[in-house]
């Protein structure tokens, strides 16, 4: 979903920046708060950074300007809110875009909302929501990555139909067009996102039960239900 440097026309890149920046602002003030008050998440927040980098780095060409790949950004929203995971999504976009040739910094704006902000927050209040309603962890989790995915896809596409009108169909004629080239490639793709992310929290849950307890991810009560089906 990186859009391409210099693909969006005046005024969506600049619009998309003024839209981003008070989240991200807002996310730094959570970011610096959580690190002062709760030290011990801070190799948890190292590697759900790394996680976004590493599979937002798998671009898979597309015609419409932008690329397919996953986002990693759902493990993130469900561990520290989306707000944090939009400054961790902002630090790897801007890497990409310098060093990777990977995205942009006219697109940075857009790319940082559709991948760091709003699948992040549909997936966090999934999550929370299907947590209320007594869905099982790991099932949550899954879905709650995936729809991470799917979002920022939509949003993409919704971000290149507002720039790009068809001459028929407008916006929504032109939304349709995209949002069916990535619908192709990011269903499997956001599948095994869901899956993987899965395998990784079963791992956290295993070694690192308090601080998710700490984060308000699970409760004590549901990490022993869940220790105990391990055994």
């Amino acid at each position: 979903m990186h859009i391409f440097e210099g693909f969006l026309p005046s005024p969506w890149w600049q619009i998309w920046f003024v839209i981003s920046i008070p989240v991200i602002l807002y996310g730094m003030y959570q970011l610096n708060k959580l690190v002062s008050e709760r030290r011990e998440v801070v190799p948890l927040l190292a590697v759900a950074g790394a996680f976004i980098f590493v599979l937002s780095s798998l671009k898979l060409p597309s015609v419409t300007g932008s690329s397919s790949h996953p986002t990693g950004t759902g493990m993130s929203a469900i561990l520290f809110g989306p707000a944090i995971t939009a400054v961790l999504s902002v630090i790897v976009l801007l890497y990409q875009s310098l060093f990777l040739a990977h995205g942009g910094l006219t697109t940075l704006g857009a790319n940082v909302f559709s991948m760091g902000i709003a699948g992040p927050f549909v997936a966090f209040m999934f999550y929370k929501a299907a947590s209320k309603a007594g869905m099982n962890f790991y099932l949550n989790v899954f879905l709650a990555t995936a729809i991470a995915d799917w979002v920022t896809y939509v949003v993409t596409s919704l971000q290149l139909a507002l720039a790009f009108p068809s001459a028929e169909g407008g916006v929504l004629g032109s939304f349709t067009a995209f949002a069916a080239v990535f619908a192709t490639t990011q269903v499997p793709l956001a599948i095994m996102e869901g899956a993987l992310t899965a395998l990784i929290m079963k791992y956290v849950v295993q070694i690192k039960s308090d601080v998710l307890v700490d984060l308000n991810v699970l409760t004590s009560s549901a990490v022993t239900k869940l220790k105990e089906t391990m055994q």
